[in-house]
Order: C-alpha cells, then structure tokens, then sequence
C-alpha cells in the first residue's frame, strides 16, 4: 500500500523531492493556502495531489516532509504541531544539529515520530546527483519513500542529529567556499588588483579562476536562503568546540546579495561584486 506523503513546501528542491516519491508509488500531497503561484504551477505540472490548507495535509498524511528555507523550519514545525499531526516528521532542512534536536524534542512531546534528513546536491532530477541521508529510528520508513526515484538515500543511524551535521559539513565547503571567493574578488576589485590575482590563480591551478566565478554567479539567485544556512553552519561549528566567526562572516556575503531572489538571469561576477561592496545600511 502506498504511503500518503505531504511536501512542505514544494519548491524547485521540495518538488523534485515529491517527485521522486511519485515515481516510486507513493501518493504525494501538498496544501494550496499560502502559497505562492510559482509554487501552485510547480505542484499541478508533478501531479501533487492538492489539499486547502495544513490542517487537512496533517490530517491526510502518514509522512510529512519539510523542505524550506533554514530560519522557517522551526516556525513549520510549530504550525504541524498545532494540527495535532500523528505521523512520521521527517525535516529535511539545511539546519543545524542543535536545532534539529530541539524541533525533535518538540515533536516527540505530542509523540510525532521524527526523522533528522540533510540533502546534498541539486534538485532530484536524475539518478546519482542528489542523495538524501538520513537519521533517527523511522529513518527506514522515510528512506523507502524513494525507493524507485531519482533521489538516493541513505540511512547513517539512529541519533537524531547526524544526517543535519553532515548536510552543515558539506555545504560548510560547497558555500562556504563560494562566500570565501566572492569576498576575495570583492576585495581584489576594490584594490585595483582583481586581473592581476586572477592572473596568478591560473599559473597555480589553471581553470581555478573559470570555476571560482561560475560558482559564486550560480549562487546569487540563491543568495537570499543561503544567509540562513551559513548562520546554521555557525552555529554547527561552535557547539562542535570550533570558532563560528567565518561562516557568519560568509552569511552578511550572503545577505548582500538579497536582491539577485528571483532574478530572471543569473548575475555576471561585475554584478556581484558590486553588490556585495555595498555595506549594508
């Protein structure tokens, strides 16, 4: 028998995510309240099936699954939990283990079964570029979901907390890399000296410069959500005993770059260096 499985909320990740359950039998639901048209055209071309609002998706599903920006997931949870929701919770948000855990506790005071779930990679498009771990003692349940889909799993254990802090170590050097390099040209514009490092990148590690460039325009459209994550990844490492500062230095790089969200083209690296050179006010 197939599973009834809510998304929240089906974005570009969320709905790749609903349609690799789709493609392995299960029947996959979404709430239409509050939600923006984007997001309505997104479900109806899956196949989602549509309910009116959160309380009815609680009520419907076996599994829910979060999949948002990082500073909604704890407000996303409160909302399920006030539909006295009785199935399986599975976050799969770019958040930190400590958060993870106290959204865990929450759900397991009204026994919401909770499984900890981290995605490293692009939207589940084809197999073998998108993994899901996962975490926690239904994480098997969760994981069977996509049994036939595009989306790989993998289940690391029982502990609540190690499918987030490798989601957070990982993408601590993806985007984190990518904030470190923005900041670098950023201050090479300034100085006048851009050309000339680039320059020297490329006697070190030829194509260092075409990469670098490629992945900080690639990010800026993303920008906006990524700020949250590197805060996340902060505070990843400080409970893990190691110094947090950079990756809330990489969040302000980050949040200067608010304004590419929803961008019809992605920005050229002129674009982005100039907007993250404007302090905030």
């Amino acid at each position: 028998m197939p599973a009834r499985i809510g998304i929240l909320h089906p974005g570009e990740m969320g709905i790749s995510i609903a349609a690799s359950a789709l493609h392995s039998g299960q029947d996959v639901y979404w709430c239409e309240a509050g939600r923006s048209q984007a997001s309505r055209q997104r479900a109806i071309g899956a196949g989602l099936k549509s309910l009116p609002d959160l309380q009815e998706l609680c009520d419907t599903c076996d599994v829910l699954i979060s999949v948002c920006p990082p500073h909604g997931a704890s407000q996303l949870a409160s909302e399920v939990l006030a539909c006295n929701y009785q199935g399986i919770y599975a976050d799969l948000n770019a958040i930190a283990p400590d958060t993870v855990k106290t959204i865990a506790a929450s759900m397991a005071n009204d026994d919401i079964s909770f499984v900890d779930g981290g995605i490293i990679g692009m939207p589940a498009i084809k197999p073998g570029t998108t993994w899901l771990y996962l975490s926690g003692t239904e994480a098997e349940k969760v994981a069977e979901c996509f049994s036939n889909g595009p989306l790989e799993t993998s289940v690391l254990g029982d502990e609540i907390g190690q499918a987030s802090g490798l989601k957070m170590c990982f993408a601590a050097n993806s985007k984190g890399t990518a904030a470190l390099h923005t900041a670098i040209l950023g201050a090479a514009e300034a100085m006048g000296v851009r050309q000339a490092l680039e320059k020297q990148w490329e006697i070190y590690t030829p194509g260092f410069t075409e990469k670098s460039q490629a992945r900080i325009k690639q990010v800026a459209r993303k920008a906006w959500r990524f700020s949250g994550e590197m805060k996340e990844i902060a505070a990843t490492l400080e409970a893990s005993g190691m110094p947090p500062a950079f990756f809330l230095a990489a969040a302000e790089i980050y949040e200067r770059q608010a304004a590419f969200k929803d961008a019809a083209e992605e920005p050229d690296i002129e674009g982005v260096l100039e907007m993250v050179s404007r302090k905030p006010e």
